[in-house]
């Protein structure tokens, strides 16, 4: 659950630039006067919107569905649905967030292919009638409980930099036994779902799924299914050159396999799943140093957040940490000397370890480190250990235009 979100009026209609973004964060310290300075988050809506416009520039044809699990902040999500993007939910306790902001559910996909009986009860009670399937276990719940149902069938590909390995997505040889087994069912599958695996940088592995996934489309035709009409592909986009990248060879992939339907003419609806594509940038934490000590030339730091908190993605990813330090009493400048650094998070667990070797000017306690690019898998994924509570981080969104 996110902490209590601060409001400060700001104008932005595009992302803040670092620089300002470094001057309302010194705002935040200098006007939040407390006896301990405790982490809090900066949420810039300007980015959140720049974002979506980027999205549609490169990816007219693919209308996006945030997955809510990257992070779940609330004034987030409420941006998110007034831009009217869809959003892929997880559980019961996501869906009631989105449907709380009065988002409608044909605007929801329940993209978990193992869910609990109860939640595909509470799927059909509230109307949220499109799901992903990868098993016949799946398909016999959702006949039971919830029939009027679409489904997606969602297909193993092959995956980039984060890999699920073997839970999720149905193998090459289970394709066809599943579509006859929800034939059979009476069920509705309406079309493909894939993912090519977290922060995916190799454009030709969505060429690839999106070249298996029309060969899925071709199966079910084959089978007598009724024609399937919607192609999932999935999350994994990270933002910049990348995106622009992999967004002209998906195109290109849309046009070689899907010609008639991405030229309008056989309604062919393409959506996907990105969340720290919206979610990374949209984010930055800022933590204090707690504590100091010096070790012949080595600095060493204690920050009151951790592997245990926002930064718990360094426990599973290696995500390079984008940092910078911001002097209270004294000025930081560029030429100041540096040293190599190590801080540590605020818990008593010695693997607790935010930065090692890394370059800082000498810092003081009370003094600052700003850690950019943290809106994905940060707060969503923290947790309450040794009582330092992730829940708790308060985040000051500015959300005023002109």
């Amino acid at each position: 659950m996110a902490g209590e979100a601060k409001f400060r009026e700001a104008t932005t209609e595009k992302p803040l630039s670092r620089d300002d973004l470094i001057r309302f964060i010194r705002s935040v310290i200098s006007n939040e006067q407390q006896e301990e300075a405790d982490p809090f988050y900066v949420l810039d809506l300007g980015a959140t919107r720049s974002l979506l416009n980027t999205w549609f520039h490169h990816l007219p044809m693919v209308q996006p569905f945030y997955a809510v699990k990257c992070n779940p902040n609330p004034a987030f999500l409420k941006e998110l649905a007034a831009l009217r993007t869809g959003f892929d939910c997880s559980s019961i306790a996501e869906i009631e967030t989105i449907l709380s902001l009065g988002v409608s559910p044909d605007r929801i996909v329940f993209a978990n292919t193992c869910k609990p009986e109860s939640h595909i009860k509470y799927a059909a009670k509230v109307g949220v009638n499109l799901t992903t399937f990868d098993s016949n276990c799946e398909l016999e719940k959702i006949r039971k409980w919830h029939p009027e149902s679409a489904l997606l069938i969602r297909i193993k590909v092959p995956e980039t930099t984060f890999e699920f390995g073997s839970k999720f997505g149905a193998l090459p040889e289970e394709i066809v036994p599943l579509l006859r087994a929800a034939q059979e069912a009476k069920l509705q599958v309406v079309g493909v779902s894939f993912h090519v695996g977290n922060r995916a940088i190799n454009s030709h592995a969505f060429e690839d799924a999106i070249e298996v996934a029309k060969t899925t489309f071709e199966t079910a035709a084959q089978l007598g299914l009724p024609k399937m009409h919607i192609l999932n592909i999935g999350g994994g986009f990270t933002s910049g050159p990348k995106f622009t990248e992999t967004a002209s060879a998906m195109k290109v992939a849309f046009q070689k396999h899907f010609p008639n339907e991405v030229l309008g003419n056989d309604g062919l609806r393409i959506m996907a799943e990105p969340g720290r594509f919206f979610a990374s940038s949209s984010f930055t934490l800022a933590a204090s140093i707690i504590g100091k000590r010096i070790r012949g030339e080595a600095k060493e730091y204690w920050i009151n957040d951790g592997v245990w908190g926002s930064l718990s993605f360094l426990r599973h990813d290696q995500d390079e940490v984008n940092c910078t330090p911001l002097g209270i009493k004294k000025p930081i400048c560029l030429e100041m000397k540096t040293w190599s650094s190590t801080v540590y998070g605020p818990t008593c667990d010695s693997n607790d370890i935010v930065l090692k070797g890394f370059e800082l000017p000498e810092l003081d306690v009370n003094d600052w480190l700003v850690f950019h690019d943290m809106g994905a898998y940060t707060s969503s994924r923290g947790n309450d250990f040794n009582g330092f509570k992730t829940s708790a981080i308060p985040t000051y969104f500015i959300s005023k235009m002109e």
